[in-house]
């Protein structure tokens, strides 16, 4: 684990960047799941690379995720979007809804958002054109309880909008509870069924 002994503090890792070659089988890769791929000191050269990769290995699907939807809009004309990469924003509380139209704005084939932790209730969002809704609550031994109605009318419009949920897990005082939203389990997923691999370059 040499390559992650320092945590979360940002490292790039380009020794990494020839493994996607190798892999036979087709998977879904979770790009950077210790990182921001879109992380203001990721150079633009480095970032470039990477989608080099996922360009040129499309028979996996690479997903991305990014709380910095405003450096993923700006640099989203200076890579290329294969139709491999799905990118995805993270929306935790009603003042980062702005990353959603961001997200709207880049030209990715598959686009995802991901409500979690869900620390507060959000006001209505405009799904269209998203492919997959990601919602849970905070995690750790301090986590903020989440109330299930939050949870609800996220399910309300992923059901409007005919779009996938995956509600991932119900934090409440003192710790877990299952994730049921009225009596049924949500692990819903866009129809793109590839091996999951989390993976960061």
């Amino acid at each position: 684990m040499k390559d992650y002994e320092r945590g979360f503090e940002l490292k790039l890792l380009p020794h990494r960047l020839n493994l996607p070659y190798s892999w036979k089988k087709p998977r879904r890769v979770f790009v950077n799941s210790m990182s921001d791929l879109f992380h203001k000191e990721v150079p633009i050269d480095f970032l470039q690379a990477v989608f080099k990769v996922m360009n040129e290995n499309q028979s996996h699907l690479f997903q991305i995720l990014t709380k910095r939807s405003d450096i993923l809009l700006a640099r989203a004309n200076e890579v290329c979007w294969s139709d491999n990469i799905m990118m995805g924003v993270t929306i935790e509380a009603n003042a980062y809804r702005f990353r959603l139209d961001d997200l709207k704005k880049v030209p990715a084939r598959y686009k995802f958002l991901s409500i979690e932790p869900l620390v507060a209730p959000i006001q209505k969002l405009s799904l269209s054109g998203m492919d997959w809704v990601i919602v849970g609550g905070e995690s750790g031994p301090r986590a903020r309880p989440m109330d299930i109605n939050w949870v609800r009318q996220i399910r309300n419009w992923c059901e409007e909008g005919h779009i996938p949920l995956w509600f991932k897990q119900h934090t409440v005082y003192g710790g877990f509870k299952p994730a049921l939203l009225d009596g049924r389990i949500y692990k819903q997923e866009p129809d793109i069924k590839l091996q999951k691999t989390l993976f960061d370059f």
